[in-house]
């Protein structure tokens, strides 16, 4: 059985769409695509395929994972490539690799979120970032499904910092950017949960929605302080020799 890890990229109006309404329209670019997947068993058999880590609904990315197994070995681009024309521009598969590696889960431990504040000056951000950083503890409150969770948002945050605005924008109104580096710990600290924290320390509330994109997810590097790509150790693994390889070059004659 082959396993292949792909990322893919929820761009555009696509943000919106769901975790689920993303599974129904990659379980038919599999079928569209004539990817031979391997099955679970039981009564009622489903195609083999983690999901790690998905983006809240609402948000972009650039960088979401999965894993699929096939029965038959496939090359990655090629499948890559068929899968790319099955699904929906915005919804985009932009990488593949054999998986060689265990863990890719387990890499997942950070992410670096770009966050567009529309309508908010660079100054008053920046003075809402300085005021979130040197703060010890930041509250922030969630609804979830047993009610209304109060937890400190500020020790998942590794760096939070303003950007400089870009050339692009459709208007002449203000656009604050942060950059939102997070690790991954329970309970999970989102992008919204950073806001209302700069909310809360600060009063800083945009008056519009913010445009949230993941850039990033990886393993969290403490020495670089860069969020690394975690396809990268089995791109690695690809091109290491094989042991038998090794002995071979091993016993060679000279």
């Amino acid at each position: 059985m082959q396993r292949i890890r792909l990322r893919y990229t929820k761009r555009g109006r696509l943000r919106f769409t769901s975790h689920r309404d993303f599974q129904r329209a990659f379980e038919r670019a599999l079928r569209r695509a004539e990817v031979p997947m391997a099955y679970s068993a039981g009564f009622t058999p489903h195609p083999k395929v983690s999901y790690a880590n998905a983006a809240p609904t609402g948000t972009g990315s650039e960088a979401e994972y999965l894993e699929i197994a096939l029965t038959t070995a496939r090359d990655p681009e090629k499948l890559r490539v068929l899968l790319d024309e099955s699904l929906p521009t915005g919804l985009d598969i932009v990488d593949a690799v054999e998986a060689r590696t265990s863990g890719l889960a387990d890499r997942l431990t950070a992410s670096v979120w770009e966050l567009r504040l529309a309508g908010v000056e660079s100054a008053e951000a920046e003075r809402a970032v300085a005021a979130f950083n040197a703060a010890e503890a930041v509250e922030v409150q969630r609804m979830t499904k047993n009610g209304l969770r109060t937890f400190d948002a500020r020790p998942a945050v590794v760096q939070l910092e303003t950007q400089s605005e870009t050339a692009d924008r459709p208007t002449d109104q203000p656009c604050a950017i942060l950059r939102l580096v997070v690790r991954h710990v329970t309970p999970a600290v989102r992008p919204d949960d950073v806001l209302s924290g700069l909310r809360a320390v600060a009063d800083l509330a945009p008056p519009v929605p913010a445009a949230v994109t993941r850039l990033a997810q990886g393993l969290f590097d403490e020495e670089t302080g860069t969020v690394t790509d975690p396809l990268a150790p089995d791109r690695e693994a690809a091109t290491a020799p094989t042991e038998a390889e090794t002995a071979a070059a091993a016993t060679a004659p000279a």
